[in-house]
């Protein structure tokens, strides 16, 4: 199974991910890993990504999430901010066998958090783009991470997608 943390900048995808992963003792993957120089150059200085600069890395989550379901068998959580309907419909390989999380919060909360963060390329000046570009998935679990504590999202989603830790 593959389950994809999505949402904009500083929504907690990363944090709670890992720590999702952790509990079902399954493999993490950070989408941010797999951006490739140049996006990472462009979201660095502020300028916003365009679709074409999305497209390879993308593919490259696809190759992940289709390698996971299809050769390893792998359980994984994947954090990514799969902001379009058409990059989560990239992104789904078979969707009998992966779930999406949809973490959200104000718009003044995550511009909280990204102003807070160190050691991030992403700059905090991409949120509005980020905010705009983002179509709201209908068909994920939707969290909302304003009031709780990463550990108690983790909890919801685990009740929430029927998933069990290991004991």
């Amino acid at each position: 199974m593959v389950v994809i943390v999505m949402g904009v900048s500083g929504a907690g995808k990363t944090t709670v991910g890992t720590r999702l992963a952790a509990a079902l003792g399954w493999r993490f993957l950070d989408a941010d890993d797999f951006h490739p120089p140049g996006n990472v150059a462009k979201m660095a200085a502020g300028i916003p990504l365009t679709d074409e600069d999305r497209g390879p890395w993308l593919e490259r989550l696809r190759e992940l999430v289709r390698s996971a379901l299809e050769e390893t068998g792998e359980d994984l959580v994947l954090a990514c901010s799969a902001l379009k309907g058409t990059y989560r419909e990239r992104l789904t390989v078979d969707a009998a066998r992966q779930r999406w999380v949809y973490l959200y919060a104000s718009p003044e909360l995550l511009a909280e958090r990204l102003t807070r963060r160190s050691g991030h390329y992403m700059s905090p000046t991409l949120l509005g783009s980020q905010l705009a570009t983002l179509e709201v998935p209908r068909d994920a679990l939707a969290v909302d991470v304003s009031t709780a504590e990463p550990d108690t999202v983790v909890a919801r989603i685990l009740r929430e997608l029927g998933l069990q830790a290991p004991t």
